[in-house]
């Protein structure tokens, strides 16, 4: 049991440390945080390939569709994102990422990523399943207990 709570406690101390790192870059950026969530919400969608929308991403994040246009509002002001109608529904805004958050969403990421994957490789093929799994389970509770605790 020792072992498993330790476990939990690294993770947690791994969390703080992104949060703080996320924090300062906001700040240096002028960035709320909410802003720097929905930018790295929007640049995985990027990266995934998926269609990102302001309904999905006011789900992802817990707002409200008045908080999700004042928030791409402020990212569309300062040249992150843009709205474009989708072709397939020309009815539905969909949110497309700008280069420029390409790039800045790199400097934040990218050395960190970088050095991430550089310390990985150090682990056997194996081992990086078994963290995958871990890490899969574990932001699959995280999300669960988050959706409990807002019903």
């Amino acid at each position: 049991m020792e072992d498993e709570r330790e476990l939990v406690h690294l993770l947690r101390a791994v969390t703080v440390e992104l949060d703080l790192l996320a924090a300062e870059f906001a700040g240096a950026n002028d960035l709320h945080p909410t802003d720097l969530r929905a930018l790295i919400a929007l640049l995985d969608a990027h990266r995934a390939g998926r269609t990102a929308t302001p309904g999905k991403l006011g789900e992802q994040l817990g707002l409200n569709s008045a908080a999700v246009t004042a928030l791409v509002d402020r990212l569309e002001q300062r040249g992150h994102v843009r709205r474009e109608k989708d072709p397939a529904d020309r009815r539905r805004v969909r949110l497309v990422v700008a280069e420029q958050a390409v790039e800045l969403g790199w400097t934040f990421f990218g050395p960190l990523i970088d050095r991430a994957v550089t310390r990985m490789r150090g682990y056997r093929p194996d081992e990086r399943d078994a963290i995958r799994r871990f890490l899969r389970d574990m932001s699959g509770l995280v999300a669960e207990q988050r959706r409990a605790q807002a019903d």
